[in-house]
C-alpha cells in the first residue's frame, strides 16, 4: 500500500493549487466532486544507479497517494455537516498536510495561526463525535461490568474531554491504554501533521507569517515546506528537461513534490530499502527502528512468519564497490539477524522458510 497524505486546509487556501504543485495533477477547483486523488512516485536518484548497476528495466517506486478535499469552514463538521463527508475521504489517510494561507488576499486578512485553529477545531468536532459513538456502543457491555469495556469506555472518555477542551489528540499525550482503546476510532485529530506555507513569491517565504507558522509546526514537533503554489503548478506541467530556468527563477532545484515527500518520510520516520537484481530494482518502505523480520514482511508475509537471516549491503558500499560480489569480497555484505533494523538504503536479500 502506498503512504497516504490528505490535504486540509480552510477555503481560499490554495490548497487544489498546491495539489496540482505536488501531483502535476492539472486538477481544476472543486466542482461536485468531494476529493480529487493523484499516486506520485517518491523521488529517490539512488534508483537510477541500482539499475545501471543490475542493468535491469525494470522498477518499482515507493509512491504516495495524495488526497485533495474542499476547504474545512468553521461550523463545517457540526452534526450532519457537509464537512464530516469531507473527510471521510482522508480517513484512512497516513498523514495530513496542512495547507496555510500565508499570502495576502483582498477578501480577508492573512492569519495563519487563525486558520491552523479553524481546521484543528473542525478535525476535533468531528473526532468528538466518533468518540460519543463508539461509548455509547460500550454502554451495554459497561452496564452488564464487563472491565475491557470500562476501561475502554474511561479512555475514551478522557480523550474527549480533551477534545472538548480544545486539544488535538495528536497533543493529548495519550497512554498506551487510551491509544489502544481510541485506535478504531481512526480520530482525524491524532494524525501526524505536516505543514504547508502557500506563499505568492520566493521573498514571503522569510515573512513574519511563514515564521509564525514555523514556530507553531515546531512547538508541535512538526516542520513547514514553503511552496509557491500557483508558479509551482504551472512548472510541474512542463516537461521535466525544461522546468530546470523556471525553478531556479524561484530560487529551487527541485519541485515541492520532493520538499514535500521527503518531510512526510521524516514526520511519520519513514526509510526505503531495496531489493534488486536482473529482474526488478523494488523499493520499499518500512518505518525506522523496524528490525529485519517486519521489514521483511513488507515483501510477504511469508517472509516474516518464517525468516531466517537478511543478507545486507548499505546502498553507497554497494556503489563504491561495483557489484555484490565485490562488496562481499571486500567485507561489505553482512548477514544479520531478528534483531536486525533496517536501515535507509539497505539492499537486501530474504532467507527464510516458507511456511508449510
Amino acid at each position: 500500500m502506498p503512504l497516504r497524505c490528505g490535504l486540509v486546509g480552510v477555503p481560499g487556501c490554495g490548497k487544489t493549487t498546491v495539489f496540482n504543485a505536488v501531483t502535476s495533477a492539472g486538477t481544476s477547483i472543486f466542482d461536485a466532486a468531494e476529493s480529487h486523488r493523484a499516486t506520485v512516485a517518491v523521488p529517490d536518484p539512488r534508483i537510477d544507479r541500482l539499475v545501471a548497476l543490475y542493468r535491469t528495466g525494470k522498477i518499482v517506486r515507493a509512491s504516495v497517494e495524495i488526497v485533495d478535499i474542499p476547504g474545512l469552514s468553521e461550523g463545517s463538521t457540526a452534526e450532519g455537516g457537509r464537512g464530516s463527508r469531507l473527510l471521510a475521504h482522508i480517513k484512512e489517510a497516513d498523514a495530513l498536510i496542512h495547507v496555510v494561507r500565508c499570502f495576502a488576499a483582498p477578501e480577508r486578512p492573512t492569519s495563519p495561526l487563525h486558520d491552523i485553529e479553524t481546521v484543528d477545531l473542525e478535525l476535533m468536532v468531528a473526532d468528538a463525535q466518533t468518540v460519543e459513538r463508539k461509548i455509547e456502543r460500550l454502554a451495554k457491555r459497561v452496564r452488564i461490568g464487563d472491565k475491557f469495556a470500562v476501561r475502554e469506555a474511561e479512555d475514551c472518555g478522557n480523550v474527549l474531554r480533551g477534545l472538548h477542551a480544545g486539544t488535538p489528540a495528536r497533543n493529548q499525550g495519550l497512554t498506551e491504554s487510551e491509544e489502544t482503546s481510541v485506535a478504531d476510532c481512526n480520530l482525524m485529530s491524532q494524525k501526524p501533521v505536516l505543514y504547508v506555507a502557500n506563499v505568492a513569491s520566493p521573498r514571503d517565504v522569510e515573512g513574519p507569517n511563514v515564521a509564525a507558522l514555523r514556530e507553531r509546526a515546531s512547538a508541535e514537533g512538526s516542520e513547514v515546506v514553503s511552496i509557491c503554489g500557483r508558479e509551482e503548478a504551472d512548472i510541474s506541467e512542463l516537461p521535466a528537461e525544461d522546468r530546470g530556468p523556471f525553478l531556479a527563477e524561484l530560487g529551487l532545484s527541485e519541485l515541492s513534490v520532493d520538499r514535500v515527500i521527503r518531510a512526510a518520510y521524516r514526520k511519520l520516520g519513514l526509510v526505503d530499502f531495496f531489493t534488486a537484481g536482473e529482474k526488478e530494482v523494488h523499493v520499499w518502505t518500512t518505518r525506522r527502528g523496524d528490525k529485519a523480520p517486519v521489514a521483511a514482511g513488507k515483501i510477504h508475509t511469508d517472509m516474516e512468519r518464517g525468516f531466517i537471516r537478511m543478507e545486507v549491503i548499505a546502498y553507497d558500499d554497494l556503489i563504491e564497490c561495483g557489484s555484490e560480489a565485490a562488496a562481499a569480497k571486500a567485507g561489505r555484505r553482512r548477514l544479520e539477524g531478528r534483531d536486525y533494523k533496517i536501515q535507509d538504503g539497505d539492499v537486501v536479500v530474504i532467507r527464510f522458510s516458507p511456511p508449510r
